[in-house]
């Protein structure tokens, strides 16, 4: 009977032969170029231009991190926690290097489990572009403290866009950099949908929480633990369970479980839309009518009331109207409910490119008036319409009540003139 060092061993090598035949690659040979640090660099052969991929161990990542401490905590979510650490490794021309990278640990209890961490190894592990967060390795161990899963990426020292766009002090991101981030999270999903050789991946959970920003605020799509891969030729759709975020999937994934590349196109519009109003998807402290941002939105789309009454208030008037309207329209083609009606990511980028060159042209303007006073005007005045209709309707109530009081004669009778007594 094995002891237990030969268990965790075996059960180690189970984990990491899962990963390797996922990702179809292979440990470089000795004495090759890629051979470096005792043969942990991996090369992917699966992708058109594989980046390499590093196995660290457990004990390695739980150093790097002190431990997990709180400390060094970055932020956590559905998948578990995810903490920053300082990794020292050598690259292929033999020099160490100090790396800032960020970990993901996988909580045991946590929404997202083995197969959603599988699914970020097989996607991330197949993908480079500047637009997409990097994958630096990952550790796959079972030991006596049970299933050991964890990511390392790249350190994105800016946080994400959720972070920036809805902030809790009054730090906001300017109009401009809110365009460029948002034309860099359409390049990315575009390269997902169309520039992967052979495949097409479908990342199904795009919000302003998975945009992540790095030193000069260039967007990268991150979190890939829901990513699928697309149709096979000559098929429509892919059939699945529906998963994602509230306020953000498709109405016709909702609907059917049917996904395509156009579900993400919807999510990006429902982006654009939290861009422009600085509100979330869903807000359940918001009157009844405004909870649903896409509802509430609908008047300002269609023309019904002006579009810098939308725009987010914290922006304080500097936005271009132009640009603010192209934004809106571009919005409206993408949550179109006809899926097929709706852009391809790549026809999104080059109108997302024109919008930005408006600015580059000098069609760009400081509006005079703050956004706070235009939305306080249309307040005042909506308070002033809802008051003259609730009078109205309290005067109609008030006849209605008369009348039901009293028969015809007595009605009459009320209402003949009193003659006059002379002496």
């Amino acid at each position: 009977m094995p002891c237990l060092a030969q268990q965790q061993s075996e059960a180690h090598d189970s984990s990491q032969d899962e990963v390797l035949t996922l990702l179809k690659i292979r440990t470089p040979k000795s004495g090759t170029s890629a051979d470096c640090d005792n043969d942990r660099m991996m090369a992917c052969t699966a992708a058109p231009k594989p980046p390499e991929l590093w196995v660290f161990t457990y004990t390695e990542l739980r150093a790097a991190t002190r431990n997990f401490s709180r400390s060094h905590l970055l932020g956590e979510g559905g998948f578990g926690c995810v903490y920053r650490a300082n990794l020292k490794r050598t690259n292929r021309s033999g020099t160490h290097i100090i790396e800032e990278v960020a970990v993901k640990q996988l909580n045991k209890n946590g929404q997202q489990g083995h197969k959603e961490w599988l699914s970020e190894v097989h996607f991330l592990g197949m993908v480079e572009h500047p637009n997409v967060v990097r994958l630096v390795g990952y550790c796959a161990e079972d030991n006596d403290r049970g299933m050991q899963r964890l990511l390392v990426y790249e350190f994105m020292p800016n946080k994400s866009l959720e972070y920036h766009l809805f902030p809790k002090g009054p730090a906001v991101i300017s109009w401009e950099q809110r365009l460029n981030i948002m034309l860099g999270a359409a390049r990315g999903l575009a390269y997902l949908h169309e520039e992967i050789n052979g495949i097409q991946v479908i990342f199904r959970d795009f919000k302003t929480s998975n945009i992540l920003l790095d030193k000069d605020f260039t967007p990268k799509l991150s979190d890939f633990g829901l990513a699928r891969q697309g149709p096979e030729l000559g098929e429509s759709h892919v059939t699945t369970v529906v998963v994602g975020t509230q306020g953000y999937a498709a109405p016709e994934y909702i609907s059917t479980g049917h996904l395509t590349s156009k579900s993400d196109v919807w999510s990006f519009g429902v982006v654009l839309l939290e861009m422009l109003a600085g509100r979330r998807s869903v807000e359940r402290n918001r009157p009844k009518n405004e909870q649903q941002l896409l509802e509430w939105m609908k008047p300002y789309l269609k023309g019904q009331r002006k579009i810098e009454s939308f725009v987010d208030e914290k922006l304080e008037g500097r936005f271009s109207l132009i640009q603010a309207e192209r934004i809106a329209a571009l919005a409206l083609q993408c949550l179109n409910k006809s899926a097929r009606v709706r852009p391809l990511m790549s026809e999104v980028v080059e109108k997302l490119k024109e919008i930005v060159k408006l600015a580059e042209n000098g069609n760009i303007e400081v509006n005079a008036l703050p956004c706070s006073n235009i939305r306080r005007d249309e307040a005042s005045m909506e308070g002033t319409r809802d008051t003259m209709q609730s009078k109205k309707g309290q005067f109609r109530q008030r006849v209605k009540r008369l009348t039901c009081k009293v028969d015809k004669r007595q009605w009459l009778r009320a209402w003949t003139p009193i003659k006059a007594v002379h002496a």
